[in-house]
């Protein structure tokens, strides 16, 4: 147990999930904090059969920390996070900032918990693109080694926090009403639309949001040679990224062989019924923890690899889920010891 666990950015849309899952997974404390810029100080939460304040961001409030949750923009996460390390707190950091650095292992519990024996101070969490599709991938790697990956993201508004969801709703509404709605958070109109860019421009091309995918797994799976071509997409849904994988393995796999790595996989549920009209969506996937794996084939052009439908709720999995069950793992391995 932790004496005190200090939660970073709680009034945000992960935060809220990350303080949902402290209190339905009983991670167990006996005193949370909760932080925050100066705006949002004085706000009362309610936390399970409580209500805490929020208090002051600010490097004094990290004494007697042991262990933080971030989730905030980078330039927040890079400020506070040696901060708390100083106080002598671990943190867990849901933002991009740390996730490249060499000396920051990026976790997901399921895929490579030894990876937080590493730390010195920060763990970091993957993009919640990246996290869905390696949960997914991890297992095939194991069996047969993965090789290439090809990959579009069907990413929902959620994924640029409140703002996102409320610039849906808001345009949905002015639209069906014949009015013109300017978009703020997005580039262009989210409603009845898809856009094809996620993040900045980066390489070749290819946006910052679609790099992370690149570099993210390779770390993640420790294998700096796993090739990623990915398409990074905002479509107009409130809760839930997609993904269309195709993934080409060292050894080939048959579709038997792949659907029932998925099935033994921990944090994968399958849901692949065709004839019953029976896949991930969306819809059936808000609320829940885990990736749902669908629609899975094998490469008709050739390639012997396998094709495959990926869903998973981003703000759970993607974000909350994962933080909780790295601060789960290192509640773990320090009892073990």
């Amino acid at each position: 147990m932790y004496e005190t666990i200090a939660l970073v950015g709680a009034t945000g849309a992960v935060g809220r999930i990350v303080l949902d899952q402290i209190v339905s997974r009983k991670l167990p404390y006996k005193r949370l904090k909760l932080l925050a810029s100066e705006r949002s100080v004085g706000k009362e939460v309610r936390v399970g059969d409580q209500t805490i304040k929020v208090e002051l961001l600010e490097p004094d409030a990290f004494k007697n920390v042991d262990l933080v949750i971030g989730s905030t923009p980078d330039e927040v996460a890079a400020e506070f996070a040696p901060w708390a390390v100083a106080a002598g707190a671990v943190v867990v950091d849901e933002s991009g900032f740390w996730r490249m650095d060499a000396k920051v292992p990026l976790v997901i519990p399921e895929v490579n918990p030894d990876a937080v024996d590493h730390h010195s101070g920060i763990i970091a969490s993957p993009n919640c693109s990246t996290t869905q599709m390696v949960v997914a991938l991890a297992p095939l790697h194991k069996a047969a080694r993965v090789k290439r990956v090809i990959v579009s993201t069907y990413q929902a508004t959620s994924g640029a926090g409140l703002a996102g969801n409320e610039e849906l709703r808001d345009s949905i509404r002015d639209s069906l009403a014949g009015k013109t709605h300017p978009p703020k958070t997005f580039a262009h109109p989210i409603a009845f639309n898809l856009i094809p860019q996620i993040g900045s421009e980066k390489q070749d091309g290819y946006t910052s949001e679609e790099m992370k995918m690149v570099y993210e797994t390779r770390k993640i799976l420790g294998d700096d040679d796993i090739q990623v071509c990915p398409t990074c997409v905002r479509v107009p849904v409130l809760i839930g990224h997609s993904e269309s994988i195709l993934v080409e393995t060292e050894r080939p796999l048959t579709v038997m062989e792949a659907t029932e790595l998925f099935r033994g996989a921990d944090g994968v549920t399958v849901v692949d019924d065709l004839a019953a009209k029976q896949y991930p969506m969306p819809l059936d996937c808000d609320g829940k923890d885990d990736v749902f794996v669908g629609r899975i084939r094998h490469d008709i052009s050739g390639s012997g690899g396998i094709a495959f439908w990926c869903v998973s709720d981003n703000l759970r999995k993607g974000a909350a889920t994962n933080a909780v069950q790295i601060a789960e793992l290192l509640m773990r391995k320090a009892a073990a010891v």
